[in-house]
């Protein structure tokens, strides 16, 4: 390449001044009429250029190549019939066609879904700024993007470059049935109801008529609903327990469907408890009626009813004080265990002995309410041994161990029994024993010894059972059979976990599901389903996990702590998996709980479209065949049928030669003859 190109010998500023005081005197002389003007103008013309000193700049350029993107979807929605194997196909012919082209570089990438938060959906025009990164403008050829039309992350401005061109594979006019969560309630009142909004719409149809859903809690089939195509319904969940509740709804299949994936949503519901209410008798004052009173008042979601009998009716035969005169609380027997029993979530009764304050009528209504849900805790001193125990109550059909009559009255460590170790309520207590270390807490000092009849046994001291769990119809009950756990909290001889074991017993019998002892839970981290088993048994069966496309594959569990088994699964697709053992159930989401990636799988232009004729590109379907390829200058748009790469003719400098038009010869020899002309002009 050669250009002409200028190096005065003097500052610009002075050449410039020349200039102007050649050019005036030039004219002056020419309007004057003076003998040799033009030939006096001619030398002022040569002196100037000569010290303009004029070169020729020769520059030695190296073509650079011009990039080339294509752009394979390779996301959730491309596995749809034959969609992948055509992009493939497709992609490999682009390909080949493009090495047609010289000076051209071709960069082939994969288009991948987002995992979380506004990532969520295909990403193509963040591979594709990915892609270029490294790439000036000056040398972006175009990118041809091969894909289903399904594309979440269209730039609401664009400011493309090059010419971007898709390929859309799949069949034009598909139909299909799409169920969407419009709102869902987040918290709701444990016992209460949540409600969830929902719709149903069979895209690229009538739209028009009903469609049955379906919805499971947990896993666990919970009702059915029709509801209007095309329309927001309500439905209402129940939430029977604390903490997340996974709900599934699902739609029937529609006449026409792409896929069953956009027909199934979830959405999940935290329950929360209002407040605890917690219903405390005390037999008698005791050291570790603190204690209980501490832990329950320590609470603050807890609304505590506590009463103490201080004066039992044989009482009243040595002290003639009348009712009306002692400063008492009247035991409100009635309201309690009959007009209010079931508001309560835990009964308490602490050392209560059957001194005749409550029918045996009320009993039943306990044992009852155990029965329909309730939860039961028995804090049994020697009176529980005793004829006035309650034991000999209509209670004793519900008690899961029966007193022998026998108080223990010597030292003794509670220890964890075999089933203990295993049990999410006490197992991993501080200070424990394990299989060959014995339990670190202090000693107690007083057992009512008894026989367990029913439940399990999860500590034990002096051989004899300590702490029995059991499950009675829909409710559970717990016998906490000595008065000692106050010395744990006191310190004595090092003091133990009190307050954890009251806790985890209290949240036991209130079904709190991280205390469950058969459970199944999953979750998604970093693409792994990483499932947690517990168990009571000594095995566990493998489990059956289906992913979001309805196939099933089978898991191994190891075991990994007593009671525990773990096995980890990949996720490969975005979407909701089911992992069943028996009869318990669990889900997981991998990403969104409602990926954007399956909510229309349907093939479309309308949403490239823009974009690509924005950029000078086109969107073709690859059913209407194999577009053409052509390169052109920038400002040429592709028409039906072509898609358009750029030609750059981008280069780089590798070296610059400067020849001087008038070497120091010529320019004497010029200025010369030019002064002896203009001389010779004005002699004459």
């Amino acid at each position: 390449m050669h250009a002409i190109a200028f190096a005065p010998h003097v500052s610009l500023i002075v050449l410039v001044t020349l200039i102007a005081l050649a050019a005036i005197l030039s004219i002056y002389a020419a309007f004057a009429g003076a003998r040799g003007a033009t030939a006096r103008a001619l030398a002022f013309a040569v002196l100037v250029l000569v010290l303009a000193n004029p070169l020729l700049v020769r520059e030695n350029r190296e073509p650079l190549a011009d990039v080339a993107t294509i752009l394979i979807d390779r996301t959730q929605s491309m596995r749809l019939g034959e969609r992948h194997g055509e992009a493939e196909a497709a992609a490999n012919k682009i390909a080949a066609d493009l090495k047609a082209y010289g000076n051209l570089e071709v960069r082939t990438l994969a288009v991948e879904s987002g995992n979380e938060g506004e990532d969520a959906g295909t990403q193509a025009f963040a591979a594709l700024d990915s892609a270029l990164a490294d790439v000036p403008p000056s040398r972006q050829a175009g990118a041809i993007l091969i894909t289903d039309g399904e594309v979440h992350d269209v730039p609401k401005k664009p400011h493309l470059a090059s010419p971007f061109n898709a390929l859309i594979v799949g069949r034009k006019g598909e139909a299909d049935r799409k169920l969407t969560v419009v709102d869902a309630a987040r918290y709701a009142i444990v016992g209460g109801k949540a409600r969830i909004v929902v719709r149903v719409d069979d895209l690229s149809g009538a739209n028009a008529g009903a469609a049955r859903i379906a919805w499971r809690i947990d896993g666990r089939d919970a009702g059915t609903q029709t509801i209007a195509l095309g329309r927001n319904a309500t439905i209402d969940v129940p939430v029977a327990h604390e903490g997340e509740s996974v709900v599934e709804i699902e739609a029937e299949p529609g006449p026409a469907e792409l896929t069953l994936q956009n027909n199934r949503a979830v959405a999940t519901v935290n329950g929360v408890r209002d407040r605890l209410r917690v219903l405390l008798i005390s037999g008698e004052p005791n050291a570790g009626e603190r204690v209980w009173r501490a832990f329950l008042k320590g609470d603050p979601s807890v609304d505590l009813v506590h009463f103490t009998i201080l004066r039992p009716p044989e009482k009243q035969m040595e002290d003639e004080t009348p009712l009306n005169e002692l400063s008492l609380i009247v035991f409100p027997t009635q309201e309690l265990f009959v007009d209010k029993l079931k508001g309560f979530d835990l009964i308490i009764f602490d050392r209560y002995s059957e001194h005749g304050i409550l029918p045996l009528g009320y009993f039943q209504n306990i044992a009852r309410y155990v029965e329909d849900g309730g939860a039961l805790l028995i804090s049994a001193g020697p009176e529980f041994a005793g004829n006035l125990s309650i034991y000999h109550t209509p209670l004793a059909g519900v008690l899961p161990a029966r007193p022998t009559g026998e108080i223990i009255a010597r030292p003794f460590k509670p220890t964890l029994t075999e089933v203990g170790l295993v049990h999410p309520a006490t197992r991993t207590l501080a200070g424990a024993n394990t299989g060959k270390t014995p339990p670190t807490w202090g000693r107690w000092f007083r057992l009512v010894a008894a026989q367990a009849i029913s439940g399990e046994t999860v500590m034990s001291g002096s051989g004899k059972p300590l702490l029995v769990l059991d499950r009675v119809g829909n409710g559970r009950i717990a016998e906490l059979l000595s008065d000692q756990g106050w010395l744990w909290s006191r310190g004595f001889e090092g003091g133990g976990p009190q307050g954890e074991l009251l806790r985890r017993t209290a949240h036991w019998l209130m079904k709190e599901p991280e205390l469950e002892e058969e459970s199944l839970r999953a979750r998604i981290d970093g693409g792994d389903i990483e499932i947690e088993r517990r168990s009571m048994a000594k095995a566990a069966p493998p489990l059956t996990l289906i992913d979001p496309a309805g196939q099933k594959t089978d898991v191994a569990l190891q075991a990994a702590e007593p009671g525990i088994w773990r096995a980890t699964a990949r996720a490969e697709a975005l979407g909701l998996y089911r992992i069943g053992s028996g009869t318990l159930s669990a889900v997981a989401a991998a990403g969104p709980l409602n990926p954007k990636e399956v909510s229309d799988m349907r093939a479309t232009d309308a949403i490239l479209k823009p974009v690509a004729e924005l950029s000078g590109g086109s969107v073709q379907w690859l059913a209407d065949g194999m577009p053409q390829i052509t390169r052109k200058t920038n400002g040429t748009r592709g028409g039906w049928g072509e898609f358009v790469l750029r030609e750059n003719r981008a280069y780089r400098v590798t070296g610059i030669e400067q020849i001087p038009l008038l070497p120091p010869w010529l320019s004497l020899f010029l200025i010369a003859a030019t002064l002896a002309g203009a001389w010779r002009k004005e002699g004459k």
